[in-house]
């Protein structure tokens, strides 16, 4: 059985002998539909979108809710479209992993169009502007990771690349976010057609990084006369342009080797997956969780599509802050960052079964629980209790994700601040609570500092996971080694004072000494990871 169109039609009693479910709209119908009538355009066609959002409208088309589907971006990495999506006619296996070890396989057939968004393409580029300019098109969603939109470097210099398309102006720019902007403005020179752009990354406040970088570029431009001046007013008109803030939490793995064996064997061909020269690990099928949230701020200028009905949540932008806050502050995301870090040290290659290790999993609880649910606010769509609940019990321990600490592990200079950093300003500002009582979110700061040191507890190096701050802090570790407990570590005050990375300076707070005692105690020699979190997660 083959994964492309002609497969699923001619063998679609073996598909679905083999326990897979198939689109069931007309396909060229809603190909037809989705050509002439464009509702929704999403950039970045990664996992989590074929996972996800993907099959969200997949459902809605079956019940017919929508009679049009979805149309797919690339802008970073082309090879994904070229080499994967459109092999197998934009369609996608996803392969759900339930923690009762059963697999859901479905046939994700939602996309209708994929194209790379490259402003060197003439035919690429060309129909980008043919869909931005469709009177019918309600929303541009974004999933191209939080760096996608950083506009300058760590010290606040406007990137390269960014300045030399504010230069450029609209009409061939070279950046990812060059581009979108070129394709705002077609839409702006074509009647001030208005449209939601959102970002769907799990991020604080998603819409507001993607305005700034939209706006920087419109008023860039403007200044320069580069393009109408009206553009930057249409960017700043809400009525026009919206930028609404997002939630979304799905679980996503890179592509395992057992879902490919599994699918292998129901007799689907040519699966292999892809690595494109930017390094990008891409395949025709995603493995993924059952649990999905999406929570969207309902701000669309030019109406939006019935997601809804669907599962996905639209509410106020002030609920969507509180969701966010729920679970990128406490509820998940900081627990995960923990395990990521203690696994790389620990030696474990998944995050399932670091919650088979009783001080793992207590330590996760009491930042969950104990020290972080006490400043969450309740949003009222999601209980925070019950949303922790589903994670240290199904959602992180289940057998069957193939998710990895060292994944989790990326950009961990880049969390920090928001997954733990939140927490200890709401304490500061809660007069009921002492910071001071904060014991195990310092453990874990002091983690990640032994984690740079590229050493794991049993004395082997490893490679820590990328991160753009990566040359910047490790120097901070190097002079430390595991011989004994390093004497003088007044070396890491710098680091602990930075409030990009921390979110606080944890030396004005009086927080450093005890991440600076925790960490001695870490790298006082081979086992001192093991010893040491058994010692205080009680």
């Amino acid at each position: 059985m083959k994964l492309t169109l002609e497969g699923i039609r001619n063998d679609r009693a073996a598909y679905e002998a083999a326990g897979y479910q198939l689109p069931t709209f007309d396909y060229d119908t809603v190909k037809e539909n989705t050509a002439k009538r464009p509702v929704w355009i999403h950039f970045g066609a990664g996992n989590i979108f074929r996972a996800f959002q993907a099959n969200v409208m997949q459902n809605l088309l079956n019940e017919g809710v929508m009679d049009v589907g979805l149309i797919a971006a690339e802008g970073y990495d082309y090879e994904i479209i070229e080499k994967s999506i459109r092999p197998h006619d934009n369609l996608t296996i996803l392969a759900t992993l339930k923690a009762d070890n059963t697999v859901e396989k479905t046939v994700v057939g939602s996309i209708m169009e994929s194209l790379i968004l490259d402003s060197a393409n003439e035919a690429e580029f060309g129909r980008l502007k043919e869909i931005f300019c469709a009177p019918t098109l309600q929303m541009a969603s974004f999933t191209i990771t939080e760096k996608g939109y950083s506009i300058t470097d760590s010290k606040g210099n406007v990137l390269p690349g960014i300045e030399a398309d504010y230069r450029k102006g609209p009409e061939a720019p070279d950046s990812y976010l060059g581009k979108v902007v070129a394709l705002l403005y077609t839409r702006y020179l074509n009647g001030k057609l208005p449209l939601a752009m959102v970002s769907m990354d799990n991020c604080s406040h998603n819409g507001d990084k993607l305005y700034s970088a939209v706006n920087a570029f419109a008023k860039a431009w403007c200044e320069s006369g580069l393009c109408e001046e009206g553009f930057l007013a249409y960017v700043n008109d809400t009525n026009s342009v919206s930028f609404p803030w997002s939630m979304i939490d799905k679980i996503t793995p890179r592509p395992d080797a057992k879902v490919e064996e599994m699918l292998r064997a129901d007799g689907i061909e040519e699966l292999d997956a892809v690595i494109t020269s930017k390094n990008t690990y891409i395949a025709p099928f995603v493995n993924a969780e059952e649990c999905e949230y999406l929570v969207i701020e309902d701000a669309f200028p030019n109406g939006k599509p019935a997601l809804d009905k669907g599962g996905i949540i639209y509410t106020s932008r002030e609920t969507v802050d509180k969701v966010e806050k729920m679970k990128v502050c406490t509820c998940l995301n900081p627990l995960h960052t923990t395990l990521a870090i203690y696994g790389c040290l620990l030696g474990y290659t998944l995050i399932s079964e670091e919650m088979k290790n009783p001080t793992l999993k207590k330590l996760v609880e009491i930042i969950g629980y104990e020290e972080g649910l006490p400043v969450v606010i309740n949003p009222g769509i999601l209980d925070p209790k019950k949303f922790i609940d589903e994670v240290v019990n199904v959602r992180i321990p289940n057998p069957f994700l193939p998710d990895t600490p060292q994944r989790i592990a990326t950009d961990t200079s880049q969390k920090l601040a928001i997954r733990f950093g939140e927490t200890i300003k709401a304490y500061e500002k809660d007069p009921s609570l002492n910071v001071q009582n904060l014991k195990l979110i310092p453990l874990v700061f002091a983690g990640w500092l032994r984690y740079l040191m590229g050493v794991d507890d049993e004395g082997n190096t490893f490679t820590p996971s990328a991160d753009p701050l990566l040359d910047t802090v490790t120097p901070y570790v190097t002079e430390y080694s595991l011989t004994d407990a390093p004497k003088d570590l007044s070396g890491l005050d710098k680091l602990l004072s930075n409030e990009k990375i921390f979110g606080v300076d944890l030396v004005a707070i009086g927080m450093a000494d005890l991440v600076k005692a925790y960490f001695a105690e870490l790298s006082c020699g081979t086992g001192a990871v093991k010893s040491t979190l058994e010692k205080y997660v009680k």
